[in-house]
């Protein structure tokens, strides 16, 4: 896939002669289509001049932008405006034109082009405005909208015209945090969905998990350009410097938000993915200690989310059509050991058919086996189990949460939520088989 923008080796100055400042130096980075990039940094480190520069409203003075395909340095006026027309502009200051009404500035951002009717514009645009939630709003002149309202109305305009680019500077800086959110994840799937290159250009630190990417300029130059998910990751691997003090580590984990914590899990175990690619055996059993840590955390995540009174997580052996509990959430002071062949019980049944199983009354089901409640003196009312896979699509392992508080039964929902820990899950336990596999000679129970 060819990048939307390419930067290469870009330096930049302001002034001449003794006024001369440099503001970049040798920039060089890659934005493909459906890319969502956060260029972040320090006030006055040169963010929102590269914005300029690669949308060709500076002139490149040292090194290459292309844009869309097209070379920028030295590039023709009119080249530059054919390439300005493919991108979709957001501001802080959303520069709504106060005589008109939402429509209409919608509208406006269609009026050059010829090839549109009167009546296809105000379709589009009206269109466009219900899509980001302001279809009761057409008519309403910017004072009779609030500042959020304003800014859904500028990233309309910015869109309408399914531009191939996206830049936005600052588009959350004068919103609340509520409205901050709205806004952007709003720009998100409209952008995705229309498979744009964004770059957003922004100090709003509340709003760097939407990124697939964060470029961070310092001083004019990049001191990273690094996958997003460092942003969703950073309370959680500042957390895991704490594994001596599980109290600690699990305080700091139960901190993040439901939705935060999902994508958190999955930033772990992306980063345990590339530790792997590189990691020293001799540190298996730390890392596997990490995974278990991380596991015990999760596990009580979602049991608090679906309200149930136990969480259990089966590790897959393949090699012996066995499903061993990596985790089981119990009463006693020893860990609960469940080993079950593929295909018994109900997480042996997932397992083996990789089909989500939501048993209201365990009691009475074919596949349910009362064992491990005789063993332990718990008394399983209601069962949600989902299959884990891995990165090939395998099931790898099972996810079950047992008893739903004050219910007789999960539900849909329940089953959405505890389907959204299995792809984060499946690299965590694909990583517990590579490190640590289980050995033959350990008790089986047959639940």
């Amino acid at each position: 896939m060819e990048p939307a923008i390419q930067v290469r080796n870009l330096n930049h100055h302001f002034g001449a002669g003794q006024l001369r400042k440099q503001i970049l130096f040798d920039i060089s980075a890659d934005i493909f289509p459906g890319e969502i990039v956060i260029n972040t940094g320090p006030s006055g480190s040169g963010k929102t001049t590269l914005l300029t520069l690669v949308c060709g409203l500076r002139s490149v003075q040292d090194g290459s932008v292309s844009t869309l395909g097209i070379e920028l340095k030295g590039a023709a006026q009119r080249t530059l405006v054919r390439v300005r027309q493919s991108i979709g502009f957001i501001f802080q200051a959303h520069n709504l034109l106060a005589a008109l009404t939402a429509v209409q500035n919608v509208q406006m951002s269609l009026y050059l082009d010829k090839s549109i009717s009167p009546a296809d514009s105000r379709a589009r645009s009206v269109a466009m405005l219900e899509a980001v939630g302001l279809g009761q709003r057409l008519e309403h002149y910017p004072h009779q909208l609030s500042g959020g309202q304003k800014q859904r109305v500028a990233i309309a305009r910015a869109l309408v015209r399914r531009p191939k680019i996206v830049l936005a500077d600052e588009p959350t800086a004068a919103l609340d945090k509520a409205s901050g959110r709205e806004v952007v994840e709003i720009l998100q799937h409209l952008a995705k969905e229309q498979g744009c290159a964004i770059l957003l250009v922004t100090h709003d630190n509340r709003i760097l998990d939407i990124a697939d990417r964060i470029l961070t300029l310092e001083d004019g130059r990049i001191s990273s350009f690094a996958s997003g998910i460092s942003a969703n990751t950073e309370q959680v691997l500042s957390a895991l410097g704490h594994m001596h003090d599980p109290d600690k580590l699990n305080k700091q984990l139960q901190g993040l938000p439901d939705d935060k914590f999902v994508d958190a899990l999955g930033g772990v175990a992306a980063e345990f993915e590339q530790v792997l690619k590189t990691m020293d055996l001799a540190n298996a059993e730390a890392t596997n200690k990490l995974l278990d840590q991380i596991l015990d955390v999760s596990a009580e995540r979602i049991r608090a989310m679906l309200h149930a009174e136990r969480t259990t997580v089966y590790l897959v052996d393949k090699r012996r059509a066995q499903l061993r509990s990596k985790l089981a959430q119990h009463a006693g002071d020893q860990p609960l050991e469940i080993l079950l062949p593929l295909g018994a019980g109900i997480a042996g049944k997932v397992a083996e058919t990789g089909t989500t199983m939501n048993v209201a009354d365990p009691q009475h089901h074919p596949d349910f086996n009362r064992e491990i409640d005789r063993r332990t003196g718990f008394q399983t009312r209601s069962i949600l189990a989902a299959p884990v896979r891995d990165r090939a699509g395998s099931v790898v392992g099972v996810a079950q949460v047992l008893n739903k508080k004050d219910r007789d039964a999960f539900t849909a929902a329940d089953e959405r939520m505890l389907e959204q820990f299995a792809p984060q899950l499946g690299i965590i336990l694909e990583t517990c088989e590579r490190l640590l596999p289980v050995t033959a000679n350990e008790p089986a129970d047959r639940q």
